[in-house]
This record gives structure tokens, sequence and C-alpha cells, in this order.
């Protein structure tokens, strides 16, 4: 119960700048349309895709269909997009004079699905050898860049746009200025995903000294791109970030060290051969100190698809099978999903 001459504050509307939604407590709602056409355009249009093989850059936003909106409800944002997007692209390998053209279909940008999960089909005008040739940088290196451009265009959307949908309060309880930051809710999410991998969460014992069981485990993959887009994927450093969706460090030589993962996996490059095979002294983090395995990868191009064979030795008996299971996940899987390797080029 209020005292006598004071107000009871649940009963008081607080005052605010603008005097009004006091504690962001209605559903307000801004349409992000028109801003965010502006923004896919400025970040689409003229984007140069480069490196040493090969020069690409969209020229055209052909098609451009969707909805982005903004809505503040008790003080958190929550944002709801969806885009249909068509892009026309030229471009030419680096050795070659010969121009090609054809166009990036982005069917499913939405919060539903992470960046990484956003499809980018790259098509080409005609099918000629360096057509083929630029259409596999387009999937491999052009996926990664173009995903990029999109992540910006979320965090602009909850940064940029979204200034001013939460009001700040005009005094905290001291009766100063409250200029604290407020919350955010998106139900999207970009490249910056914290990777768990199986059975790393808590270190194992020191066993250093000690004897233990190992195991070898092989198993073989089948990738729809070529020995050298696969090569390329596991030694440019742009691909690898991509699929491990987090920083490494890669010496592409022999003796080079790599770590992956945020350092969970680390070794060192024992044997390179370009698009034929790479064999490292491999090890995971919880591993017994100073212990390495020894992988194995061929590579080896078919008619319609890379077949690579691992065999990795010298793995603790009781790591054996997440060992397993996280090639299979954090590596095969995320490579597939994010260059599109399980697909057929077509």
């Amino acid at each position: 119960m209020a005292k006598w001459g004071e107000g009871d504050p649940r009963w008081i509307v607080e005052e605010r700048p603008d005097a009004t939604n006091v504690n962001n407590w209605h559903w307000t709602e801004k349409n992000a349309c028109q801003w965010s056409e502006d923004k896919l355009r400025e970040l689409l249009k003229g984007f140069k895709i480069e490196n040493d093989d090969a020069s690409c850059e969209l020229t055209e936003v052909e098609k451009l269909e969707g909805e982005a909106v903004a809505n503040n409800r008790k003080g958190k944002l929550i944002f709801f997009y969806e885009w249909d997007i068509v892009l026309k692209w030229k471009g030419s390998m680096n050795d070659s004079d010969e121009d090609v053209e054809g166009k990036v279909h982005i069917p499913n940008l939405s919060e539903e699905n992470k960046v990484d999960e956003v499809d980018v089909n790259v098509t080409i005008e005609k099918n000629t050898d360096q057509g083929y040739r630029v259409k596999s940088f387009m999937m491999s290196v052009g996926t990664i860049k173009i995903r990029g451009q999109l992540g910006k265009y979320i965090s602009a959307l909850r940064e940029e746009f979204s200034k001013g949908m939460i009001l700040p309060k005009k005094t905290d309880d001291s009766g100063t200025i409250n200029t604290k930051d407020c919350a955010v809710n998106s139900l999207s999410s970009g490249f910056n995903i914290k990777m768990q991998m199986n059975s790393v969460a808590k270190p194992a014992s020191n066993t250093s000294g000690c004897k233990f069981e190992t195991s070898t485990i092989t198993f073989s993959q089948a990738f729809q791109c070529t020995a050298k887009e696969f090569y390329n994927a596991m030694t440019v450093i742009e691909m690898v970030q991509a699929f491990t969706q987090g920083p490494a460090k890669l010496e592409v030589k022999k003796g080079g060290k790599f770590e992956l993962f945020g350092g969970n996996i680390h070794g060192e490059f024992v044997e390179i051969i370009p698009e034929q095979k790479i064999v490292q002294r491999w090890r995971s983090k919880r591993w017994p100190d100073e212990h390495y395995s020894l992988v194995t990868m061929v590579i080896e191009q078919k008619d319609d698809h890379t077949s690579v064979k691992v065999t990795q030795t010298g793995v603790p008996q009781s790591e054996a099978d997440g060992t397993r299971e996280n090639w299979d996940r954090y590596y095969w899987e995320a490579m597939k999903r994010t260059f599109g390797f399980g697909s057929f080029i077509v």
C-alpha cells in the first residue's frame, strides 16, 4: 500500500522522452522491406569474388522478392525476413580470356536458416570447359563470399535498422540518464557459431607415460565435386574456416602446422600431393599429452564424383567411436552442406 501523499508506483505511467510505449511493453512493428531491398542491392550488386585462380562479379540483381519486419515486444527485438533472390554474374579464370556468364539463385534467405544453411545455387549460360571451371570456383569460393554478404545484411538489420525501436527510460532508479543497451533477440544467427565437438567438453586426464590401447579407423566418402575442389576445401584457409565455422590456422607445407575448432584439433602436415594425397600428424586436445595419430587421405577423381579414402592409425581405443563420429559430423557433413559437395553438379 502506498503511503499518504505518494502514488502507488504500480499505477504511475513513467515519464518518458517521447511519452509513448511505456517500458517498451506494447508490441510495435517496423516494416523493413524497402530498407532491406536497398541494403541487399548495395551488398550484392557489383560485389567482386576473386582469388589467384579466377575473378567474378555479381553484375545485376535480377529478382528480389520477399519481406522483412522488426518487432519490439516487452523490450526485446524479434526479426522476421524471407527473401528469394536471383543474381546475374560474369567472370573468367585468370589463365583464360573466355568470359563466362551465369546466375545465382538464393531461394531461402530467412530467419529460419543460419547463414551457412542458405542455399546458393550457381548456374552457367553455356556448358563449356571454361564455364565448368568458373562455375566450380563460384560454387566453392563464391558461395562463401556471397553468404558473407548475406550475413552483413542480417547484422545490419539487427543493429542498424533497429536503432530507436527500444526506447530508453528517461531515468534509472538513481535519477541519472539510463543508457544501458537493450536486449536483442534474433531468430537467425551468423557464422560465429561455437563448435562443440562430441566428447570434447571436458579434457581427458593426463595419461602421459602410460600405456594404452590404440586402434585404426578407416572410412570412404564420395563428394560431388572435383578432386581440386575437395583439396582446396581442406587446404585453403577461407574454405576451411567456412565449413568449420570458426578461425583456423594452416601452413600447407611439409612440417606446417594446422589448428581447427578452437584448438581442439591440431597437428602438422607430413605429406602433401595436391589433389591426390594429404597426410597429417593429427590429435585431439583431449587425448593423452603429446600423443598423435597419423591421418592419410587418398583423393581420387572419378567420372562423376571424387572418392576420398581416409585411414587414421594410432587413435586411442577409447576415443575411436567419438573420433569417427566427429569426422562425419564436423568434416564431411559440414563440407557437403557448406559447399554443395553432396549434390550433383549440373
